[in-house]
């Protein structure tokens, strides 16, 4: 029998293949990767509660795992920027195996990785970022070959009515990649950025043929004080969603800036969670660290860790929305 953690043979026929192309012949998604894309309906589902390794810059990926599961959580986020210690290039096939492991000791679901990757009309740099998406991908179906992560990015500023003729074109190509890998790429609306509502980031899908394997993240920080009820967003927003980032927003004299989920009792969670219930999502609900955070002189991210967790699982409870494994930190 296989060794299921001696990845390197498949992490060697999976890069061969895929080599200067767009799409490939994925020959790592065998019979027991799960195939579900964007969440659906699932009766025996339950949406799960993570926090991603982006306000956890200073840690070892390794010591960010064992941070997430001792705190209490269901499920995890890597963050794949060149800075951070869970870019691709900084996994080894040793580390990789002793990560996927670790994964699977602490029970963790690994369920997204954030990129930064903004579409350009600039050849090059396009397939610079295709090149980073094969790499994202390769990683999150060598670290959760069974249910690989999905991919969340936001496509950076500019003027909605300026930049999403060159979304949909660029974004042809990253679909066609999620499609034949079988892989969730999600693109998130931010409140600065070109697309910074549902409605961009639907109107994109619809441009691009509402495939399953293009999805949206929602994080409802980005629409608060922009005349976009929580209900009305949600509605819009669900039947696409295919991750739940939440972290509160307040003002800072003329400023707006990002605090942790709770912190600022600008967001109601409850509320927020009962209407995906309603809806029927069943994906990851993962709390986001703002830079504007985790860049304060004196933050601690062990304690901005139990802070997001005391704070959405008592909204998980009161929503009435069971996890598998509700702790105490």
């Amino acid at each position: 029998m296989t060794d299921p953690f001696d990845l390197r043979d498949s992490r060697r026929r999976f890069l061969a293949q895929i080599a200067g192309a767009v799409a490939w012949t994925p020959a790592l998604l065998t019979s027991d990767v799960a195939t579900a894309a964007i969440p659906r309906r699932d009766p025996d589902a339950k949406m799960t509660l993570g926090i991603g390794n982006y306000g956890m810059q200073a840690l070892k990926v390794e010591e960010a795992i064992s941070l997430i599961a001792e705190t209490g959580f269901d499920s995890l986020e890597l963050s794949l920027m060149p800075d951070w210690d869970s870019a691709p290039s900084k996994f080894s096939e040793a580390r990789r195996r002793t990560v996927r492991k670790q994964l699977e000791d602490t029970g963790l679901r690994l369920t997204s990785l954030m990129e930064d990757l903004h579409p350009s009309s600039d050849e090059a740099v396009h397939r610079q970022g295709i090149e980073r998406l094969k790499l994202a991908i390769e990683l999150g179906h060598t670290l959760s070959s069974a249910r690989p992560p999905l991919i969340q990015t936001v496509l950076g500023g500019g003027k909605w009515f300026e930049k999403r003729d060159l979304f949909v074109k660029r974004l042809t190509d990253w679909k066609e990649l999620a499609e034949t890998t079988k892989t969730v790429i999600a693109i998130k609306p931010h409140r600065s950025g070109a697309m910074s509502l549902p409605e961009d980031a639907l109107w994109l899908r619809k441009e691009l043929g509402d495939s399953e394997w293009l999805g949206m993240v929602y994080d409802y920080s980005h629409y608060a004080d922009r005349q976009l009820p929580l209900e009305e967003s949600i509605e819009a927003a669900a039947p696409a969603t295919a991750l739940v980032a939440v972290k509160d927003i307040q003002h800072n004299g003329m400023e707006y800036e990002f605090v942790l989920p709770g912190e600022a009792g600008t967001v109601n969670y409850t509320r927020l969670l009962k209407r995906f219930i309603t809806a029927e999502y069943t994906g990851d609900v993962c709390c986001e660290v703002s830079s504007q955070v985790f860049r304060k002189p004196g933050y601690d991210p062990v304690e901005a860790a139990r802070k997001c967790y005391r704070n959405m699982a008592k909204a998980f409870t009161l929503a009435g929305m069971p996890r598998k494994v509700p702790r105490a930190p």
